[in-house]
């Protein structure tokens, strides 16, 4: 029983003294981390990062990876708000509406952004392995790009007028929320 409690407190002991030499490595704190780079009720927010011996390239994978983390926050935001609409007013054609303002997303992700700015951007150079690394932040404000999606809808000729309707009337929703979180 004595050696059992032995061979434990052992055990435990070499686990802490692992943990605590760092098997992990060195936490490393980068740029653009923190609340004011996080999305919130006003802005959706992205970050990126690029690395490649040329700059130019690091630039642009750390400026396609910010812009695709953006594009991904605002069409899981969408899909659930839409979702969570159609859901609420017992739409019998909800999963068509649904389709059609998920398209209606899409297509506005893979025009222009609206809004998008450019809210950070720092270049490191490492001797070592003669590599560049870009960091890169953009943040696109919710009721400007509310407002466009809404601007989309109007002009889409894939919708019909009952699915328009629904579509602004769902926009309209979350523009009152972003208005009102800009007022605070």
């Amino acid at each position: 029983m004595k050696s059992a409690k032995i061979c434990l407190f052992a055990a435990l002991a070499l686990v802490v003294a692992a943990c605590s030499s760092g098997v992990l490595g060195k936490k490393v704190k980068e740029p653009f981390q923190g609340n004011a780079y996080e999305s919130n009720n006003r802005f959706w927010r992205g970050t990126g990062k690029g690395s490649s011996s040329q700059d130019n390239i690091a630039r642009s994978k750390a400026d396609l990876d910010a812009k695709a983390q953006l594009a991904g926050q605002v069409n899981t935001t969408m899909k659930q708000v839409a979702d969570q609409y159609l859901s609420d007013t017992g739409n019998e054609r909800a999963a068509d509406v649904a389709d059609k303002f998920q398209s209606l997303v899409r297509q506005v992700m893979n025009t222009d952004i609206s809004d998008l700015r450019k809210i950070g951007e720092e270049k490191y150079y490492n001797e070592k392995t003669k590599e560049y690394t870009v960091f890169m932040a953009y943040e696109i404000k919710k009721n400007a790009m509310l407002r466009f999606m809404k601007r989309q809808a109007k002009v889409d000729q894939t919708i019909n007028e009952r699915q328009r309707d629904l579509i602004e009337k769902i926009i309209d929703e979350e523009l009152k929320k972003a208005d009102a979180a800009d007022k605070d």
